[in-house]
């Protein structure tokens, strides 16, 4: 199948690794070209490297309110386009109620939300029709996970906002897309299985809760996020797409 993704631009941020670089991998592996960032020179120079292609590697962090109209601005500089923008960025501490601090919440807000917010706004103002936004959200847009207190309250709202950019850009030809992730077999999960202080057992339990009866693949996830971005993907929009093996139980 054809996506149509041959020489159409896309930025992905967080795209040094996880769940944002194995959808860059997928983008540039149909034909794309992508802009990927991170908020280390070096290491995002090394994963543009590795990816090869027409892909473009930038630092950036996405709470620095400059680095929205950089982005595109350096889209449009050396690629003569934007067609999309997947919005993705590392998890925020763990924790419960009593275990996060303010500047714990006050950093996940920055960089989780209105990081996030601020590069959907920038990116609308230069897309045209058949352009999309994606963000990478997670199943507790649904559901709470334990122990995961301060992304439990940011994620759902995200969901919200991308539900209301839909609405607003549907009439320009513009798509809205959220890609809810949960085991999938990143450094995040692992880091996560860790906390319980038996990891192997962690993963084990987790799995039996998994219709399929194991955690995803990176690549899984990127290629469902590749054919959401995509223009075969053109009559979706303001859907949340879970990319969990079956576990969320609800339609």
């Amino acid at each position: 199948m054809d996506l149509g993704l041959k020489d159409r631009v896309y930025i992905v941020t967080g795209a040094t690794r996880g769940l944002g670089n194995a959808t860059a991998r997928a983008l540039a592996a149909d034909g794309a070209k992508v802009i990927i960032t991170g908020r280390d020179e070096k290491s995002v120079e090394e994963a543009a490297a590795e990816l090869g292609g027409d892909v473009l590697g930038l630092a950036a962090d996405n709470a620095d309110p400059s680095a929205a109209q950089r982005l595109v601005d350096t889209a449009r500089e050396r690629f003569g386009r934007l067609d999309g923008i997947l919005v993705s960025v590392g998890g925020p501490a763990p924790g419960f109620l009593a275990d996060n601090t303010d500047d714990q919440w006050q950093t996940a807000f920055e960089t989780v939300f209105l990081g996030a917010v601020r590069l959907a706004r920038t990116a609308a103002a230069s897309l045209g029709e058949g352009g999309v936004i994606g963000f990478v959200l997670s199943g507790s847009v649904h559901e709470p996970i334990a122990g995961l207190t301060i992304s439990n309250g940011l994620r759902p709202g995200l969901a919200g906002f991308a539900k209301s950019l839909a609405d607003e850009l549907g009439p320009r030809g513009i798509r809205v897309v959220g890609v809810l992730p949960a085991r999938i077999d990143t450094d995040r999960v692992r880091e996560l299985d860790a906390l319980s202080g038996d990891a192997e057992a962690a993963r084990t339990a987790n799995e039996a809760r998994i219709p399929l009866r194991r955690y995803g693949t990176p690549e899984e996830f990127g290629k469902t996020a590749a054919f959401l971005l995509s223009p075969a993907a053109s009559y979706l929009t303001g859907i949340m797409v879970p990319v969990d093996g079956g576990f969320r139980h609800g339609f």
